[in-house]
């Protein structure tokens, strides 16, 4: 009996098995060319979990003959990526020097440093990976389940390129099943399940091929606890159920519950409710979400709901945004409390974010509408005959600023 977990086993180990990426790997999609010519640059693999962004990592190595270096960004830091770097520029001379003496029988020189969740890297982190993937030291393959947009330093991203995987259908998610059932009955005795409860598994998973190979998993041994001596084990819906009950507390960071659960952490802060926030924030942290995501989404709330009324809330959030950036978990969480509370605590104007919604449908409505004359900058002499900055005030009072179509209008409560 094979002792390594489900999800190990059912790696796909080529291109053609990889599920729910054709247009990634398919046929003379691009990301399949790129490997197919040996001519990968570094990149960055964004998607939610349990889609095989590992997967795909190691079939990039494994099919241009690189070596394959994995890192975690939860528990790694600069001191691994020297190591890292000082032996691909070893492996590099190795094959150099076996290569100049005509032996056809030379290792990989390639370096291939794959750093799951690299969101979570800080910038100084990112920093250091630049030079290395800039002569060419390593190529390296990022993984996240974060925008790199925001994630990722502007200089690293601009020297990679951002490959989207997609989230995987239900459809996915049961044909991965069906393999994997294959694969158990090879060895353990065999499965039996409904394609409604196959559907119902699909649906729990959430796109998770990862979270859907585990629960099957668990399942079996389940099954075998309630028929030890049965040949073949049925996969119950009550057995799923207990599985999924087992095996986690339910929190997909791209699925319903995750939207929920901010949703229910930002109306609490909203409406006052500390204790509520705090219990929402608790959730998300012993989920394991992001702390970046839930302090982001603090800093936004600081103007969008605070505001005026008290302008330090945002210079709070971005202290707890920045805290979370620099000192990670769990001794972040502390601090993410302590501004949930002061936010939840703070008093709320939303005059600021009101004002902006109204003048953006001015915006929508009438155009760039001519700025008026007075406050033009002229900095040429024929900008200047034309009448530009004519009658400009400096300190003007009682004056609307505005073109003259809504000259007058206001955006702000009186």
């Amino acid at each position: 009996m094979d002792t390594k977990p489900l999800a190990d086993r059912m790696r796909p180990q080529n291109l053609d098995d990889i599920v729910g990426q054709d247009h990634l790997v398919g046929k003379d999609m691009v990301l399949r060319q790129l490997i197919e010519k040996d001519s990968i640059p570094s990149m960055i693999l964004w998607g939610p979990p349990g889609i095989g962004k590992t997967t795909l990592a190691r079939i990039i190595a494994n099919e241009t003959k690189s070596h394959f270096v994995q890192l975690s960004a939860t528990d790694c830091g600069v001191k691994d990526i020297k190591q890292v770097a000082d032996e691909a520029k070893a492996r590099v001379h190795q094959v150099a020097t076996l290569f100049t003496s005509e032996n056809t029988n030379t290792p990989a020189s390639r370096t291939i440093l794959f750093i799951d969740e690299i969101h979570r890297f800080n910038k100084s982190q990112q920093d250091r990976l630049l030079p290395l993937v800039e002569n060419g030291t390593i190529t390296l393959i990022g993984a996240t389940t974060e925008n790199p947009s925001f994630e990722v330093i502007s200089p690293l991203l601009s020297r990679s390129r951002v490959f989207v995987l997609k989230e995987l259908s239900t459809e996915h998610i049961s044909h991965i099943i069906d393999k994997a059932i294959e694969k158990i009955s090879e060895t353990e005795p065999i499965l039996v399940i409904s394609d409604e409860n196959k559907k119902m598994l699909s649906h729990i998973a959430n796109g998770d091929a990862r979270s859907a190979l585990n629960i099957l998993e668990l399942s079996m041994e389940l099954g075998k606890i309630k028929s030890p001596n049965d040949s073949s084990l049925d996969i119950t819906s009550e057995i799923i159920e207990k599985a999924v009950q087992t095996e986690h507390l339910r929190y997909d960071q791209t699925g319903e519950e995750h939207y929920n659960t901010i949703s229910a952490f930002i109306k609490s802060m909203r409406a006052s409710d500390e204790n509520a926030a705090i219990y929402y924030l608790a959730r998300m942290v012993e989920a394991g979400e992001d702390p970046k995501f839930i302090a982001r989404r603090m800093v936004i709330f600081a103007s969008e709901d605070i505001g005026l009324s008290n302008p330090t809330a945002l210079v709070v959030a971005n202290a707890v945004f920045r805290a979370c950036e620099t000192v990670g978990y769990p001794e972040c969480s502390i601090n993410l409390a302590h501004g949930v509370a002061y936010l939840a605590q703070c008093p709320k104007d939303r005059s600021a974010n009101d004002a902006l919604a109204k003048a953006r449908q001015d915006v929508t409505q009438h155009g760039n509408l001519p700025i008026p004359m007075n406050l033009r900058n002229a900095p040429t002499n024929l900008m200047e005959e034309l009448g530009y900055g004519d009658g400009y005030e400096k300190y003007p009072e009682n004056t609307s600023l505005l073109p003259d179509t809504i000259k007058g209008k206001t955006y702000f409560p009186k």
